[in-house]
């Protein structure tokens, strides 16, 4: 045979492809009404239609359905390319002609040939995308027996066709569960000749038409429990039950014992990606339920000895995940990953050195061990995983091998993207904080980078670095100001600059010479762009404020009197009011001391509110925004940002000498804002709810049955000026009944409250959680709100019993009712947790009473100031959830009222052990009824 006759052939092809137009290619489209098909000739022109509806403009409908006509007369073509060729252009033009249905008889008798043909696949595939759901029954018992053919490309086609059916067809396709069951434990050939991923060759001297051969991969496998377990999903049981079958651990063991067999009795799947998949399935029965966990480590420790890489990998990367488990336990994985860390496979190097990464976050002792092979990795030639090598060390390592790290991070540093150098810095940042005295090392590294080329990302994670060392490592702060105003020298980042500006501002006048820095600052007045120069006169005048000197002080003055003539407004009227608070310490305290700002995600949802309404008229309400202070901000932004990037991990958060998250008040109040604007966003888009106004504030979630209970039902409370929406989240447990019509029959224990609107769910299928709505509305808008009133709770609905394993319902039911607990809408219920920052200022209607907690009920200050900060739903200050002192203690609250008062609280207490907790409590607030209320919360 010629091969360069053949290469030539192809490269005519190739050309044909080029200035394709649509019109030719209709009109070409005429050879396929030919009396004897040229078999060539139609595959070239299958491939430009194929090209045209991937590249070009697509095909009306007419031009469709005609193509499609003419396509299908291909049938009759025993050529076995082209007749795979027909059925890709059959299923490209099937969602745009008419009357495609027409061609179903030819492709059920393709998929029902007794020949050896290699396209009942394709067949298969054809069909089902092209079938009417509502005909999908018609061919139910063609699917079936496709599903265990014993040719495994028909198979798999079969099953991954009713994969995708199952959106359209659940009811029909859960009846095929032995089917599917039969598949994955059928036993295939070793070699084929009906495989669609199958080797051609040609035997010299023989017609051209391809002999298969393929090798068995029981792909069929990994499809067959894909759709098993997509039928089973909602039972747990059967899931279970699934993954203890083709596991093989039967056995019960201790957590530790690492006795499982998953690995080699697991004969039943013989495919890697079955087995994988079926890995996944065991980490969301331990996901669910946490009392399996034990369970479910056996069946993992046992795959760790699978043959496959890519089962061991998936068992060892699925015990890392583990939620809370003992570093004991991860023992095997890590042996296991530290093997792959010297495998010449860059896959396997890449992915076990990836796990180790997100494991030495939270458990970094552990991946030490793996230490001295993974320093190898950091000259690999795969750069990705020589980042992740670098990164893990760096979390990894102790204070000895800094410098060592440092000097190899240097090596590399200008030949890798921004991307990766962005990854070594954040790492670099975290180990600054974790070994401060090696500041020198790193800060030094830093700065030299500083100065290498990179975009605003790179030099932004570095800048935030060094500013991470300024706020945190006291002794670095002279050194690293110096990097920074060396940095802004030639910095060509605006947005960099001010923030380095900015925080000269804060601590440069808090250095032994303070002049050095106004110098620094001064030049971007006179060099930089009028955004720099902006931040620039704000930096200066920190100097003359907080200044030590009375000489700083005025020369800041004189400094700030030029600017009075820069060319841009925004420097001048900055430069103008610094000159003002200079004179003014008054002045001073208010637009320079207080760092207090606005909760942004609230703040942006108002505006938001406030311009849709297109009420231009009326005042925007600025005080129903909470407020914060700038440090409680940042430190909520880190967390978030933290939260972010290991949202697979479960971060621990920082803690005081309490044991308390440090700024848990203002963390608990973004975590509220945003919750809010959830609920404000869902509860809008209801048409009973839209005239009800803004929402004010939305409950935690409260448990209304215990979780063991045939239905799950939590409700949260929704605060509006004059209505109440109590929204119910329920879920049915029990497999053998569907909840239809299901509503909430609420009845208060007082007048008053009239109910406005009741939306019931449709209906509640086994494990799935659907809400409805009750809503209630003030009877008279005069009288006093609503407080301390009782709701008793019915939930009443329609049951029909059905079939645990296909889900089928019963078509007649019957009405039952389930009582729930009460629910209660108190004091705090109109309160929102707000920040405010002079609340020792908030003098006016102070009421002050002295109440007295027995020592059962409080037998800690600890506990006492839970219990208030519980009962008056208000915001702890400064720290004074956690009391320091066991016998005396202060504890300062604020808050926002439902019609936006402020309102500040100071209880003064004291702890006796016999007698338990005394305390006075004293209320202020710009309204004496709101003081008075929020008083009887307590009384």
């Amino acid at each position: 045979m010629s091969y360069k006759k053949r290469n030539e052939e192809a490269a005519g092809e190739v050309g044909l492809y080029y200035h394709i137009d649509k019109t030719t290619v209709l009109q070409e489209a005429r050879i396929f009404n030919d009396s004897h098909i040229n078999n060539r000739r139609c595959r070239i022109l299958l491939t430009k239609i194929v090209f045209l509806l991937y590249t070009s403009e697509p095909f009306s409908v007419q031009e469709a359905t005609n193509l499609f006509f003419n396509v299908i007369k291909l049938f009759q073509s025993k050529d076995t390319s082209l007749r795979q060729m027909m059925y890709l252009v059959i299923k490209e033009l099937s969602g745009i002609a008419e009357d495609v249905i027409m061609v179903t008889q030819s492709l059920i008798k393709d998929i029902q040939s007794k020949q050896d043909t290699v396209y009942r696949a394709n067949a298969i595939r054809a069909l089902c995308l092209i079938t009417d759901p509502s005909m999908i029954q018609g061919i139910e018992r063609i699917l079936k027996a496709s599903i265990i053919d014993k040719v495994p490309s028909v198979s798999s086609a079969a099953i991954v066709s009713s994969y995708h059916l199952y959106n359209v067809a659940k009811d029909i396709i859960k009846r095929w569960t032995n089917e599917v069951q039969e598949a994955v434990n059928q036993k295939r050939p070793s070699r084929s000749a009906f495989s669609s991923a199958a080797s051609t060759y040609f035997t010299a001297g023989q017609s051209k038409q391809p002999q298969i051969i393929v090798s068995n991969s029981n792909i069929s496998q990994y499809h067959a429990i894909s759709l098993f377990y997509l039928i089973r999903q909602h039972d747990r049981m059967a899931v279970t039950k699934l993954v203890q079958q083709y596991s093989g651990s039967q056995q019960n063991g201790g957590f530790l014992s690492g006795g499982g067999k998953g690995g080699s009795n697991s004969q039943t799947l013989r495919n890697p990606a079955a087995v994988c998949m079926l890995i996944r399935f065991a980490c969301k029965i331990a996901q669910d339920d946490t009392g399996s966990i034990q369970r479910i480590f056996i069946i993992l420790d046992g795959f760790l000895r699978h043959k496959s890489d890519m089962v061991t990998l998936e068992a060892a990367r699925a015990i890392c995940n583990i939620p809370n488990i003992p570093a004991k336990a991860l023992i095997p994985a890590i042996t296991v990953l530290q093997i792959f860390l010297s495998s010449p496979k860059p896959t396997l190097r890449f992915a076990a050195i990836r796990t180790l990464n997100n494991l030495s976050i939270n458990i970094p002792t552990v991946v030490a061990l793996c230490n001295l092979d993974i320093t190898n990795l950091i000259t690999d030639q795969n750069r990705s995983i020589a980042i992740f090598a670098i990164t893990t060390l760096l979390k990894t390592g102790n204070e000895a091998s800094v410098d060592r790290l440092m000097h190899q991070i240097t090596g590399f540093m200008n030949d890798i993207p921004d991307d990766f150098k962005i990854i070594i810095v954040n790492a670099i940042r975290s180990l600054c904080l974790k070994f401060p005295a090696k500041h020198s090392t790193m800060l030094a590294f830093l700065g030299n980078i500083l100065h290498d080329e990179g975009g605003y990302s790179f030099k932004k994670a570095i800048v935030e670095a060094i500013i991470a060392m300024v706020k945190h490592i006291s002794e670095c702060r002279e050194a690293a100001l110096s990097h920074l105003c060396e940095f802004i020298e030639d910095c060509e980042f605006p947005k960099l600059s001010v923030r380095v500006l900015h925080l000269l501002g804060q601590q440069g006048h808090k250095m032994a010479t303070p002049t050095k820095y106004i110098r620094y600052i001064y030049n971007r007045v006179i060099l930089e762009n009028s955004i720099v120069r902006a931040a620039a006169v704000s930096a200066l005048v920190k100097f003359g404020i907080y200044g030590r000197d009375a000489s700083v002080k005025k020369s800041v003055v004189v400094l700030l009197t030029r600017c009075l003539n820069d060319i841009d407004d925004e420097v001048r009227d900055r430069a103008t009011l610094c000159l003002a608070m200079l004179k003014n310490e008054q002045l001073a305290k208010i637009y320079s001391a207080n760092d207090d700002t606005f909760s942004l995600a609230t703040l942006e949802s108002k505006l938001l509110e406030y311009v849709d309404s297109h009420e231009n008229a009326k005042q925007f309400n600025l005080n129903a925004i909470p407020v914060i202070s700038k440090d409680q901000e940042e430190q909520v932004e880190a967390d978030h940002t933290r939260a972010i990037k290991n949202s697979s991990l479960t971060l621990l958060p920082s803690k005081n000498e309490g044991g308390e998250p440090l700024f848990s008040g203002a963390k608990k109040d973004i975590d509220s804002a945003s919750n809010d604007l959830q609920y404000r966003e869902k509860l809008s888009s209801i048409s009973q709810f839209s005239n009800f106004g803004t929402l004010f504030k939305s409950s935690s979630v409260i448990n209304l049955t215990e979780e063991e209970t045939e239905y799950n039902v939590s409700c949260i409370k929704h605060i509006y000026d004059r209505h109440i929406v109590f929204q119910f989240n329920c879920t049915n447990t029990l497999n053998d009944q569907l909840l239809e019509n299901v509503h909430m029959m609420m009845q208060p224990d007082i007048d008053g409250l009239i109910q406005v609107a009741d939306i019931p769910a449709d209906k509640l299928d086994y494990g799935v959680t659907n809400s409805l709505y009750v809503a209630f509305e003030q009877q008279d808008p005069d009288d006093e709100l609503a407080t301390n009133v009782t709701f008793s709770n019915t939930l009443v609905f329609q049951v029909k019993d059905c079939d645990p394993i296909t889900g089928e319902a019963d078509p007649e039911g019957y009405e039952d009712e389930y009582q729930v607990e009460e629910i209660e809408v108190a004091t705090n219920d109109y309160i929102r947790p707000d920040y405010i920052p002079n609340y020792m200022e908030l003098n006016d209607n102070q009421i002050t009473e002295t109440f007295a907690l027995n020592k059962e009920k409080a037998p800690s200050l600890k506990v006492a100031c839970t219990s208030i900060i519980n009962l008056l739903g208000m915001q702890a200050l400064e720290g004074t959830e956690n009391p320091k002192n066991n016998n005396l203690h202060v504890l300062l609250l604020s808050g926002t009222f439902l019609d936006g008062t402020k309102i500040s609280c100071k209880c003064r207490m004291t702890f006796n052990a016999s007698n338990g907790v005394a305390f006075e409590l004293t209320i202020s607030s710009e309204n004496e009824y709101v003081s008075q209320f929020v008083l009887v919360a307590i009384s």
